[in-house]
């Protein structure tokens, strides 16, 4: 990023902190905050152990900061500004899950990354609140400004709870340890959860290799460890019926005896796996997990992006909400050059940018977008 590029977006920034309200959590003064500066000379990436009495004082200090990264803690301290984390002394935390592209897509645009985080988030609330009896009350769900959504859950039941019992939640969303016997023999799995998604992503594998037809589907069984052609075409002349009895309990204890149906559940057969991932809600283990974290503060200016940290009004707004509309923050709409090394083209505010290899001429709301994501470097409108 070029000295041009890098003051036109703090100045961008400061335009938007001048006026804009700041977000205030649950007990602020038990709070820790962190900022990264747009300052590249120093040394220190991020300033944190700072704690803020009062709204004034947060606003005024970020006024006169202009941070390109804000955040505060998930957790409550006694001390929060104290310098180290045993000085803080710690006293309980938010629920926080954290849903993000890295762990869900890769190489797409960015419009179509953001609706594939969308439909993880929607799949992470329900369950919560269908299978672990979380109320959407109690949630708040904050879009992060760049590539996903963090749900926050402050019920005060959960809040002293460890690392450990986060980590049991995030192992059930995430489908970590799941037994086949289990899944195959759970009474519950016709009332939903994850026996029944288990059950259903079974059944797709089976319809998979039956429509391999005969010779490749014993085949494919064959040349699964421990699988000999004796048990491949045991399974194969009777794979409809066998997908019609995933859901039979009393048909389980014939199935566990064939060698090729025990081979599909095993630890070794990918495929299934995939099946049964792509039915996971895919957070970030570590956020939920760790008690002392910081997470971005609502309100405040994602640096890589220019995209405003937005929470939702409720839980059934994620619907409707759209990040390229309702996180896009007026910068004044002023017409700007910028140079880019590479073309694309970028929906924003209802519109679809087409952006040329080369220098174009595009809005401030964009401009900021393209210089956060280090994709566009302003210049000269003759240059």
């Amino acid at each position: 990023m070029n000295p041009a590029t890098r003051e036109y977006i703090r100045q961008k920034f400061a335009d938007y902190y001048s006026h804009a309200p700041v977000f205030v959590p649950p007990s602020l003064r038990q709070r820790e905050w962190g900022f990264i500066s747009f300052d590249e000379t120093s040394k220190v990436q991020m300033r944190r152990h700072m704690a803020f009495q009062s709204r004034e004082e947060l606003a005024s200090y970020v006024r006169v900061t202009v941070p390109r990264h804000m955040y505060f803690s998930t957790a409550y301290y006694e001390l929060p500004s104290a310098p180290t984390m045993n000085d803080k002394i710690w006293a309980g935390a938010d629920l926080i899950f954290d849903l993000d592209a890295d762990h869900i897509v890769q190489k797409v645009s960015y419009d179509t990354m953001l609706s594939r985080v969308k439909d993880e988030t929607l799949k992470l609330v329900d369950m919560l609140t269908d299978e672990l009896g979380f109320s959407k009350r109690s949630m708040s769900l904050v879009f992060s400004g760049g590539r996903g959504y963090h749900i926050h859950i402050r019920d005060l039941e959960i809040r002293e709870w460890g690392s450990s019992q986060r980590r049991e939640l995030v192992d059930y969303v995430c489908g970590i340890g799941i037994d086949p016997a289990f899944m195959l023999t759970s009474h519950e799995g016709r009332g939903g959860g994850w026996p029944a998604r288990y059950r259903g992503s079974l059944r797709e594998e089976l319809q998979c290799i039956r429509d391999m037809g005969m010779g490749d589907g014993v085949k494919y069984l064959s040349s699964l460890r421990g699988v000999g052609e004796g048990s491949a075409r045991s399974l194969y002349a009777e794979i409809d019926a066998v997908i019609a009895s995933v859901d039979d309990l009393s048909s389980q204890v014939f199935l566990m005896k064939n060698n090729a149906f025990r081979a599909l559940i095993g630890d070794d057969y990918d495929p299934l796996k995939r099946r049964i991932l792509s039915k996971a809600a895919l957070t970030d283990e570590p956020v939920t997990t760790d008690v002392k974290r910081l997470i971005r503060a609502p309100r405040s200016l994602h640096g890589g992006s220019g995209f405003r940290v937005t929470e939702l009004a409720s839980v059934a707004d994620l619907e409707s909400f759209d990040p390229l509309v309702d996180a896009v923050v007026d910068f004044g709409g002023n017409m700007v050059s910028v140079e880019c090394p590479f073309s694309l083209t970028m929906p924003m505010m209802g519109q679809v940018h087409t952006i040329e290899k080369g220098v174009n001429r595009v809005p401030d709301e964009m401009a900021v977008f393209l210089c956060c994501r280090g994709i566009g470097e302003i210049t000269a409108p003759d240059s």
